[in-house]
Formats: C-alpha cells, structure tokens, sequence
C-alpha cells in the first residue's frame, strides 16, 4: 500500500521567503534533490494547473529519473498543494504533496505532507531524502544576505 510521509521543520526565515523557493526553478534545483543528486528542469510555471518537469541525476552513477509537478492550489506565504507522477512505468501512480507555512516568532513553522508515496520506495529512504532536502531549503533561505 502507499504510504504517507509527514514532515516538520522550522526555518529562520519569513513564510514568503521559504514559500518563495518552491515556487522558483532555480531554487528547487539547488536545495530539492537529496544529497549525491543534481537537479535540472526543463519546464515551469508557478501557477495553478501549471507546474515543472524535473529530474534528478545521481552524480556518481549519471542514472536519472524525472517527473512531473502539477500545482493545484497556490496561496502565497500560506499553501501550495500539487501531484507528483514519476515518468516512466517504473513508478506508477499520482503523489499528492500539500506544504503549509505557518509564521511563528522565530521564522515559519514548515508542514509537509506526502500521500501515495508508492510501495517501492522504502518510506526510510524517503524519510532521508526530505531531510537532507529540507537542510539544504534552510541554507537557501535562512542567510539574511543584504544587498549594497
């Protein structure tokens, strides 16, 4: 059976901002794909009943595989709603990914919810995977650079 993954985190950074790098190509690529993968995207657009197609390389093996983001629902600093289906029929089914961001007084309060993770990916592994994601979207959002 599919599983469901939740997750949680706090990030020092404002709702808009963390908010803001789901919603942005350039962003995702640096801080979604876990740690050993290189992220590219070759189509996206934030709104709703668009999306993004992106695909993950294992830097040490070159092995790649891709999918597709549609998004459902997009409330700026608050929710994004969309699914996940992977390319290919290695891994069939729709993920249906719901993130909420809460402002809390020390930056946003990050709630991640995976359903239909499909049953040939170890739920550990995907545990994993989020998490090293998840460290890498605070080192992209938490540093207060100021311009000069």
């Amino acid at each position: 059976m599919p599983s469901t993954i939740r997750l949680h985190r706090v990030l020092k950074a404002p709702p808009e901002k963390v908010y803001k790098a789901f919603v942005d190509a350039d962003a995702l690529c640096r801080w979604l794909p876990p740690y050993g993968f290189l992220g590219k995207i070759d189509r996206f657009e934030a709104k709703v009943g668009g999306g993004y197609h992106m695909s993950f390389r294992n830097f040490t093996t070159g092995q790649a595989h891709s999918f597709s983001v549609e998004y459902k629902e997009l409330v700026p600093g608050k929710r994004i709603v969309h699914t996940d289906h992977f390319d290919g029929d290695f891994m069939p089914g729709e993920m249906l990914v719901t993130i909420e961001f809460t402002e809390v007084f020390c930056g946003t309060d990050i709630r991640i919810e995976q359903a239909g993770v499909p049953d040939m990916i170890p739920e550990a592994a995907c545990y994993l995977g989020w998490q090293e994601s998840l460290l890498q979207l605070a080192q992209v959002v938490e540093p207060d650079i100021k311009d000069e």
